[in-house]
């Protein structure tokens, strides 16, 4: 039993384990995904989130301990976002025959989703760290937790609420659209990419490689534009 515990410490402290432990809780959460054919309720990042955070609090093990192994996955957002640009490539004739309206899109749903975030929470009250950790919540994380970083806010709870975002709007965006009764690929795409970053848009390349190559348009670009907009809307609140 001792040396039992013995291996476990060690093996906790190891960051191969809890790289081991995220991959493993991804790939059993895709299957499941898979099984029910690709339900929204069923979605990987959801449910590897909590198996994953199970096992830590199970074996008291502190986040700045998994992280060691975990960041290997972190780094790799990066060069997944990055190859977002091959199907782009591969539909661009699609893409260019939709530029204008694609860009009328883009300033609209970047505008609303900033507007009803800060809006809301100003007319909740809610403090203006938390203000500025908001703001940025339908951005990927890696460039929301830079800018709220830029104004001062808290980087972590920012990193939460865009994953945060990123799961409901992963959820709701194939029932939502649905009931509105959009069946174009490149709509539902861009919308999925827009309101619910990198996780919307892994769902959407479930439904379709059109509808992916669109999210991660809308992604990029979102980006972008919101890392104008937020410091203009802060300051104007302010």
């Amino acid at each position: 039993m001792t040396g039992d515990f013995a291996l476990w410490v060690f093996l906790s402290r190891t960051p191969l384990l809890w790289l081991t432990v995220t991959l493993t809780a991804y790939v059993v959460a895709d299957r499941v995904s898979a099984a029910t054919g690709r339900h929204p309720l069923a979605n990987p990042v959801l449910h590897a989130i909590w198996m994953v955070g199970l096992v830590l609090v199970v074996t008291r093990t502190p986040y700045s301990v998994y992280f060691e192994g975990a960041q290997f996955v972190h780094f790799l957002l990066g060069p997944a976002t990055v190859a977002l640009a091959i199907p782009l490539y591969e539909h661009r004739k699609t893409v260019t025959r939709v530029l204008v309206p694609m860009l009328a899109a883009l300033l609209v749903g970047s505008t609303a989703a900033l507007v009803t975030g800060i809006g809301t929470a100003k007319l909740l009250g809610v403090p203006d760290p938390i203000l500025i950790a908001l703001a940025p919540k339908s951005v990927t994380a890696s460039v929301a937790m830079g800018i709220t970083s830029a104004l001062g806010g808290d980087p972590t709870l920012t990193a939460v609420l865009v994953i945060l975002t990123g799961i409901l709007g992963a959820i709701m965006v194939t029932p939502l659209l649905d009931r509105l009764g959009i069946t174009d690929y490149r709509a539902r795409g861009f919308a999925a990419g827009l309101a619910a970053h990198g996780i919307g848009t892994a769902r959407a390349f479930q439904v379709s490689e059109v509808a992916g190559t669109f999210a991660g348009i809308a992604m990029g670009l979102n980006a972008f534009l919101t890392a104008v907009l937020v410091p203009l809307a802060l300051g104007f609140l302010r």
